[in-house]
């Protein structure tokens, strides 16, 4: 079932819902302005909500479009779905196929990273730019154990039982913090043991060895990065409790000439810590 925006949050999330089918699913995604494109793909435990201040600023110059990843935000939560990398990649891809998107400029945080990334390693032609944020495409063994713990079948009880991710994150991906009106637009499509699937299986998808069913999609677009030659800004939050600074440095080494930004102060929620900051970096790249 589709959630439905309260009237209290239509000013933080003002925007026109579409829908695309996936079989007998729903995936839903904003599609605002008009212009050069811009893609902006989220993580987990957020949805398109996270990008909201990005999409309101920049849809009055270009064309924005932000989906849902299935099993998130307003996008379908069909319970025996394949919630894999893979899985979602083919849908972004889709969707890039159906709107008929080129010169795209892609922006990517947490998971939309390698979700984005393997759009790009397929589709590099379609690539004009890319915004980088918190985020990684690439195998990794550092993983913190807050998060680890909850990758086995008790996590995701709890996870979808208690709300024991999306909730959380409220206030550790957070460093400024969030007012509450702000953390009910995080955690509103996530507010009952169905609807958070997608959150618990995004856990579970980490590939942490080379038995993982995702270990596989996640090498192909590693050794595929350099195959992508558009120009990157590279912003990061640097208190981020899960891509740490590590991670960063890690990007360079795939794109070293990236214009890189980091900010002190901010968490993983770059975008809330550091909205401001982050809209004039992407300004400037989006005039270059």
């Amino acid at each position: 079932m589709v959630t439905a925006i309260p009237n209290e949050l239509k000013t933080e999330y003002p925007f026109e819902s579409h829908f695309m089918p996936i079989q007998n699913n729903k995936l839903h995604y904003v599609d605002e302005g008009s212009g050069e494109v811009i893609l902006m793909l989220h993580g987990n435990p957020t949805w398109s909500f996270f990008y909201r201040n990005l999409a309101k600023h920049f849809s009055k110059t270009h064309r924005v479009i932000v989906p849902d990843h299935m099993g998130c935000g307003l996008s379908s939560k069909p319970q025996d779905y394949e919630y894999t990398l893979k899985s979602h990649i083919d849908n972004v891809c889709r969707l890039v196929d159906e709107l008929k998107l080129k010169d795209i400029t892609l922006v990517v945080h947490d998971w939309g990273g390698a979700i984005g990334m393997g759009l790009a390693t397929r589709h590099p032609e379609l690539i004009k730019k890319m915004v980088v944020m918190n985020t990684a495409a690439f195998r990794s063994i550092e993983i913190p154990a807050r998060i680890n713990i909850l990758r086995n079948p008790v996590g995701e009880w709890f996870i979808r039982q208690f709300n024991g991710f999306a909730g959380p994150a409220t206030f550790m991906a957070t460093k400024k913090g969030l007012t509450p009106l702000v953390k009910k637009g995080f955690t509103l499509p996530y507010d009952n043991f169905e609807s958070r699937i997608a959150t618990a299986k995004f856990v579970q998808d980490i590939p942490m060895s080379e038995n993982h069913p995702t270990y596989n999609t996640l090498k192909d677009i590693e050794e595929k990065l350099p195959t992508i030659k558009a120009p990157v800004l590279l912003l990061w939050g640097e208190k981020d409790f899960c891509f740490t600074m590590n991670f960063q440095k890690k990007w360079l080494e795939f794109f070293p000439k990236a214009r890189t930004v980091t900010y002190p102060k901010a968490g993983h929620y770059l975008v809330e810590d550091e909205k401001e900051a982050v809209i004039r970096e992407m300004e400037k790249f989006l005039k270059d």
